[in-house]
């Protein structure tokens, strides 16, 4: 092998090599931003251990997620308000008073429905919201009963 063919096979060792990098970083961000917020001014972000705790004490849990995912398993006794047709602030006023806790779950870091009605429960007035923000997915996860409707 010549001198030229080395620093040529070594130029483009490093030309794919950053042609990578770039590609990981822009893999990266673009997923960041399909993750639900972390936090949402005005409700308290919990972990699926604070869910289970507060699950245990009787607090209101409602389920955004659409009637095929609730019905496949959602927590026990939850309230289906999906955020794409049933969460409004009628709705929501039906089943939690405006200064009464609730927790509001969807499926977990990469759905942003229970980000959505978070924050439009806080517009419309309610004051003790529990963002659930690991969802329904960590709850299986971490071996917590659900409920299932069967058609």
């Amino acid at each position: 092998m010549k001198l030229s063919d080395t620093i040529r096979i070594n130029t483009m060792k490093k030309i794919l090599f950053s042609l990578l990098i770039l590609l990981f970083c822009f893999v990266n961000t673009s997923k960041a931003e399909n993750l639900a917020p972390e936090n949402i001014e005005g409700a308290r972000t919990i972990s699926t251990a604070t869910a289970k705790l507060l699950f245990d004490k009787g607090y209101r849990f409602i389920d955004v997620r659409g009637l095929d995912d609730f019905k496949i398993g959602h927590i026990p006794g939850a309230y289906h308000l999906p955020i794409k047709s049933g969460f409004d602030e009628q709705n929501l006023s039906t089943v939690v008073k405006k200064n009464q806790p609730v927790v509001i779950y969807c499926n977990g870091i990469l759905c942003m429905g229970s980000s959505i009605a978070t924050r439009k429960a806080i517009d419309w007035g309610w004051s003790n919201i529990f963002y659930y923000r690991e969802g329904i997915r960590d709850w299986k996860q971490q071996g917590y009963s659900t409920h299932a409707i069967n058609p």
